[in-house]
């Protein structure tokens, strides 16, 4: 471990561990038990671990950035690291996330890491979907554009908090939004995405970035949608722009 951080490395697998040789299985297992106790590695899949510098003992394991790249690798999964902790990383963070909040193409259990909770959700395009390289402090990692942050913040709403803290966040991430690339992410989303998106940057005053989503509506077709699931929608009229129906006042925190 001390020659993985002499190396600026702070993660290594059970497979790695066992190449190193001059212990049998059950004392591998015995040393890792013993580190683990000692606080001086955590697991947050099995056969994977971090190793947990002086600094964040405290803590009990260093920040999911550390080592969310090589955690992904070992899954064999792609990812980016979105919703909530993509924003806060482009400067949208009214509150701190609880969670660290990972996209991936699969139904994926969460992970932790001491106090840190990794949430794993789902798109089935994020191959397709536009991410940038973040420099770390061990590396990089893949972070949502803003674009693809703003339509993942409206499609997984309940990961974001109550609408009134996705209408936040979206206001401080606004000045981020580029809306010919809002236009290009948007085929990768489902119409029902679109109409609340754009609904929801013309109420808070951005009617310039939604525009080329509602230039680009009448093609999908759309029907009238519900701003939030799961709530009545009696005896209200549609947004005839959008076609939502505000069955949710909305609330900035800000």
């Amino acid at each position: 471990m001390d020659q993985l951080q002499e190396g600026g490395r702070y993660v290594f697998t059970l497979k790695e561990a066992r190449k190193l040789g001059g212990r049998s299985e059950s004392g591998l297992k015995i040393a890792l038990g013993r580190l683990k106790k000692q606080g001086r590695i955590v697991s947050p899949r099995q056969g994977f671990f971090v190793i947990v510098p002086l600094e964040y003992r405290r803590a009990g394991a260093p920040p999911a950035s550390w080592f969310i790249d090589d955690l992904m690798r070992y899954m064999r999964q792609p990812y980016y690291v979105g919703l909530l902790s993509a924003a806060a990383i482009h400067g949208a963070a009214h509150q701190q996330p609880m969670v660290f909040q990972v996209v991936t193409d699969r139904p994926t259990r969460a992970s932790r890491a001491a106090r840190i909770r990794i949430e794993f959700h789902m798109h089935g395009q994020v191959k397709s979907l536009p991410v940038g390289e973040v420099q770390t402090e061990t590396g990089t990692m893949r972070v949502a554009t803003p674009e693809v942050t703003a339509f993942d913040l409206v499609r997984y709403s309940e990961a974001a908090g109550h609408m009134g803290n996705v209408v936040t966040i979206l206001a401080e991430l606004s000045e981020k939004l580029d809306p010919r690339a809002l236009a290009k992410v948007a085929p990768h989303y489902a119409t029902p995405d679109v109409q609340r998106l754009g609904y929801l940057l013309e109420a808070i005053g951005h009617q310039d970035i939604a525009l080329p989503l509602k230039e680009s509506l009448p093609k999908r077709k759309p029907r009238p949608v519900p701003l939030v699931t799961g709530r009545s929608t009696k005896g209200l009229k549609a947004d005839p722009g959008w076609k939502v129906l505000p069955n949710h006042e909305l609330e900035s925190d800000l």
